[in-house]
């Protein structure tokens, strides 16, 4: 046994472009992430600096027009790399989706002044995006959210709080949705917003069980004037604009939950193979290798499945059920996986000396972020059985 263990991902990869990506991401993980993954996440900082480091080598631009800065890959590229980054640090894996689920509105909504005039900063300038949908009292319900935006002439007045916003406090530029109209779906408009908006304004970030490197915290509108210029979309698109990006932020959410579950598994794997009680290592008994071969299952099984609905979206197809599907399987498969990661390791795996503790902490958010696993369940009947009645 002693010869196995973890090894590097098998990929299934389009082109040799795509071969060359992988390669350069897992170059940058060795060197910039891994090293201080541990010891950034116990204080609880952000690695700003990598994340310039990241724009700067066209990362955060993946899925984008090269026209703009952006790397012009397919979906199932891009998933494949959230997930090498998520294994390595949820931090970075996270905020890597987070920014383009900012950037989605305008790259796929955008006039082409807009394009032109921010695209390109928010791909490659080291700008770091946040994403404005939820608020205190507004969560699974989307489309009750109460934030007002108020026109006068060419100038738009945001007014109201959003909740759980990823990058909230260190983000420069924020794509917030708020209410144009009264009605629930049609009302809402999308707009960019810049961080340093005279009434814009973050809390202190939560305090959570995972992911501490990560902020997570409100940002208060108060008066917040913004161009019409910077309003994304028609004024009451701001809702299908919102689905879309969920829909694709889901895949990342997915991806992200399986690069947890294959550092889980990889920890694991490692630890078994070097273990040993009554004289020989413990993944030579039967009960925990079929552990082992169930996590390894799990994960098989999620990365086809968050490839398949990438693959869809590549093609133009409609996908919404299957990033559903693998945001839901995903994230529930990585609450699993990092649960049996501790549970073989023992009182090891408790510790903090063991990342496999901090997996799965993280591992709980992910059931959580893009819409609640609940919440998927919803939309996957919704597309089997149709809307419910009554």
């Amino acid at each position: 046994m002693n010869d196995h263990g973890p090894q590097p991902v098998e990929r299934e990869l389009p082109t040799e472009e795509a071969r060359d990506l992988i390669s350069l991401v897992r170059e940058l993980i060795e060197r910039e992430i891994k090293p201080r993954a541990a010891e950034e996440e116990a204080a609880g900082r952000f690695p700003r600096e990598l994340f310039t480091l990241l724009s700067e080598s066209g990362l955060l631009g993946l899925v984008h027009p090269e026209e703009f800065g952006g790397g012009d890959q397919p979906y199932e590229v891009y998933l494949q790399v959230l997930e090498e980054l998520a294994a390595a640090r949820l931090t970075v894996g996270l905020g890597v989706s987070v920014h383009t689920l900012a950037c989605h509105a305008l790259a796929g909504y955008g006039s082409k002044e807009q394009l032109a005039e921010y695209l390109p900063a928010m791909l490659g300038g080291g700008l770091l995006g946040a994403y404005c949908l939820s608020e205190p009292s507004s969560g699974s319900d989307a489309a009750g959210l109460t934030t007002r935006a108020t026109r006068d002439g060419d100038t738009w007045t945001l007014e109201g709080t959003k909740a759980w916003i990823t990058h909230g406090g260190i983000a420069d530029f924020y794509t917030v949705l708020a209410r144009t109209g009264p009605e629930r779906t049609r009302g809402i408009s999308a707009f960019l917003v810049p961080a340093d908006a005279p009434g814009l304004s973050a809390a202190a970030p939560e305090h959570k069980m995972g992911m501490a490197g990560s902020p997570t915290a409100q940002i208060h509108l108060d008066g917040v004037r913004v161009p019409d210029a910077r309003r994304i979309g028609e004024e009451g698109q701001g809702f299908a604009i919102a689905l879309s990006a969920l829909d694709a932020g889901r895949l990342g959410i997915a991806a992200c939950a399986v690069g947890v579950a294959q550092a889980a598994l990889d920890e694991a794997l490692a630890y078994t193979a070097q273990r040993r009680q009554f004289g020989r290592p413990i993944a030579d008994f039967q009960g925990l290798r079929f552990m082992l071969a169930d996590m390894a299952t799990q994960i098989e099984a999620g990365r086809a499945l968050y490839l398949t609905a990438a693959r869809l979206r590549d093609a133009g197809r409609p996908f919404s059920k299957q990033a559903a599907m693998a945001k839901l399987f995903c994230s529930d498969a990585a609450m699993r996986i990092t649960t049996d990661a501790v549970q073989l390791l023992g009182g090891y795996g408790y510790t903090v000396d063991f990342p496999v503790e901090r997996y799965m902490r993280e591992a709980k958010v992910l059931q959580i972020v893009e819409g609640t696993n609940q919440i998927q369940r919803v939309v996957i009947a919704r597309a089997l059985a149709g809307p419910e009645v009554g």
